[in-house]
């Protein structure tokens, strides 16, 4: 019997993988299909990341580094307030081999790390979990013992439901693509234009340029990309699609099952990126965690509240000035754009002494 089975390979269930394993325990880590695919999720992210991964990977997977963001109340060629750093403010990554640089971390550690594993039911015991698992190209199911299992399994969890753990407040639409023309510009677009969230536009350097945007549940996600798209006249391909969970539910623990990452609504409101958050949480599960004693899933719930809450309720709160009205969005921008002192996965630091300095 395994000590954690860990369903799903993305960021948040490899690095619990790896770290778990680090720390002596057995792990098994399944993955329903192959590590990284399908594309659902964008490569930009704060220069955190770097000290999740091995010194020799940025070779492989830096691809632009960003200084800022222009955002819009219009399209392109509406006014831009720039909002920027002297230093880079975050980086433009390869998402997928982001992913299998992750994994391969875990294995290295010791994880059993298997592709093609599907978890098809799971059975919470007194003193285990059972996993039925179906494996690609064979017949029959097999299963699992584990002391506790992980749900990193995404937006729409197999783990967190088979666990009757209630759902996210709310899940967005989120749509991407990509135009092959490089761009090495060192400024994001962003556009206030969706209901609700917004739209941009993602240099990457040799491999491109990202376009995308999110929306609330009926909005009409592919005619508003594709809006976007001809308003930049370019010709996009691998149209991707994915669901972007917004607000943790109020509990992501049973007697031994917890949630990480997008099971657990572990993302920024203000921009639906979870990578950070969801590995910071994997952290705090490894620190807190004993699959021998249940009690302990309890000081997990209390440590990454305790590293996230703050950073999710202020980000609900940026997320409100998305739908102000147009003539309100143009006020607040001009007055706030310039130079920034603020770290893009920490929107506490709005209020710190060297983003203060800068603003005023």
């Amino acid at each position: 019997m395994y000590d954690f089975a860990v369903v799903g390979v993305g960021p948040a269930g490899a690095r619990f993988a790896r770290r778990a394993a680090e720390s002596g325990y057995d792990v098994i880590a399944l993955e329903k299909g192959e590590v990284g695919t399908p594309l659902a999720c964008s490569g930009h992210v704060s220069t955190d990341i770097w000290n999740f991964v091995p010194d020799d990977a940025r070779d492989h997977l830096f691809q632009n580094r960003i200084f800022g963001a222009d955002f819009h109340v219009g399209g392109p060629n509406s006014t831009a307030y720039p909002f920027y750093k002297k230093t880079e403010v975050s980086n433009v990554i390869d998402r997928i081999e982001l992913d299998r640089t992750l994994a391969e971390c875990a294995r290295e550690a010791g994880a059993d790390v298997r592709e093609g594993h599907t978890v098809t039911a799971i059975e919470e015991l007194h003193d285990r979990v059972r996993l039925t698992v179906s494996v690609a190209g064979e017949s029959g199911t097999v299963s699992f013992d584990a002391k506790m299992v992980a749900g990193c399994d995404g937006p729409a969890s197999r783990v967190r439901r088979s666990l009757d753990l209630p759902e996210p407040t709310e899940t967005l639409h989120g749509v991407l693509a990509f135009d092959p023309e490089p761009d090495h510009g060192d400024f994001v677009d962003v556009h206030l234009t969706v209901p609700r969230f917004f739209a941009w536009r993602i240099p990457r350097g040799d491999a491109g340029v990202e376009y995308g945007l999110a929306a609330p549940p009926g909005a009409e996600v592919r005619e508003m990309f594709d809006a976007l798209t001809r308003t930049y006249d370019v010709e996009t391909e691998h149209f991707c699609s994915g669901a972007i969970p917004i607000g943790p539910p109020k509990k992501t623990t049973t007697r031994r099952g917890f949630l990480i990452g997008d099971a657990a609504a572990q993302t920024k409101p203000f921009t639906g990126g979870g990578i950070l958050y969801g590995m910071t949480a994997a952290d705090c599960a490894v620190d807190t965690i004993d699959p021998d004693d249940p009690d302990s899933l309890a000081a997990y719930e209390s440590a990454w509240r305790d590293e996230l809450s703050t950073e999710i309720r202020l980000g609900h709160l940026v997320r409100k000035c998305y739908s102000f009205p147009e003539w309100l969005q143009h006020v607040g921008l001009k007055s706030l754009s310039g130079e920034i002192g603020v770290h893009m996965d920490k929107p506490s630091s709005f209020f710190s002494r060297e983003h203060l300095k800068k603003l005023l």
